[in-house]
């Protein structure tokens, strides 16, 4: 597992990001990683929520020789250049301008199980959820509401779930269950096969393929050429519940799966 961390928090400031939510800004977030999924195919899924995003390789990845700085660097400064490259398709008013540049870092973790990787996902899914909501009351009540940012805050201290989406409900009108999907669940890539019939797929989704270091290299250049040829998909997916991996196996096993026929 790789985090990554957009490191200047005045970027937002200085380039005007909408608040709570800049969808230019996700968006491009979004573009860059889909194409650091491409560049590496070791890569099996990653997870982005505002400025953070997190890229997963595989326990059979050899990659580098599984170096814990190389695959880092690797990631943060392919991460960094296509934000930067793609940055004036989706702020085209904008230019960046320095000292106010894109900056990332990152940090690796090592996750023991498929099970415990799950609940670090499920767990960066439901806080996506919790801040976003705080997020949406608080702005909502300083930009709609003409609110301080102390008093909006104040307000919401102590609150729940139920409060913040009555107080978006009676005072403005909005009801959060409308919101975008991308807000409420941030945004999973993955590489796209045909799904499979959750009773079909194995009761384990536990790694049983034979390990990356054992297999001959045209076997190892062949599940590239397979990870390749799959697109990349940007899904706002539940990816707490054991639909999301049961009907995509390959995401846990390693194990390319089949890839779509083209309409």
């Amino acid at each position: 597992m790789h985090q990554m961390y957009l490191t200047s928090h005045r970027l937002s400031d200085h380039y005007a990001f909408v608040k709570p939510n800049d969808r230019r800004a996700l968006d491009l977030m979004n573009a860059a990683a889909v194409e650091v999924m491409k560049d590496l195919p070791d890569l099996c899924i990653a997870y982005g929520v505002s400025d953070e995003y997190s890229f997963v390789f595989h326990p059979s990845c050899q990659l580098f020789e599984r170096r814990n700085a190389k695959l880092v660097t690797t990631i943060v400064s392919t991460f960094t250049a296509y934000y930067i490259h793609l940055w004036s398709t989706y702020f085209p008013s904008r230019p960046l301008q320095p000292p106010n540049l894109p900056s990332f870092d990152g940090r690796a973790v090592i996750y023991p199980s498929s099970r415990i990787l799950r609940d670090y996902m499920s767990w960066r899914q439901v806080d996506c959820h919790i801040n976003n909501l705080y997020n949406t009351t608080f702005w909502t009540m300083v930009q709609q509401g003409g609110m301080s940012n102390t008093d909006a805050e104040q307000e919401l201290k102590g609150t729940v779930s139920a409060d913040k989406n009555e107080i978006l409900f009676k005072r403005f009108g909005i009801n959060y269950n409308n919101e975008e999907e991308i807000y409420k669940k941030g945004s999973v890539l993955y590489r796209q096969y045909e799904l499979q019939d959750p009773k079909e797929a194995p009761a384990s989704q536990e790694e049983d393929s034979l390990p990356e270091a054992k297999q001959s290299r045209s076997q190892q250049d062949k599940l590239k050429k397979l990870r390749r040829k799959a697109q990349v998909v940007v899904d706002h997916i539940d990816i707490i519940k054991d639909d999301f991996w049961d009907r995509r196996p390959w995401i846990l096993s390693g194990k390319p799966g089949k890839l779509p026929v083209q309409g």
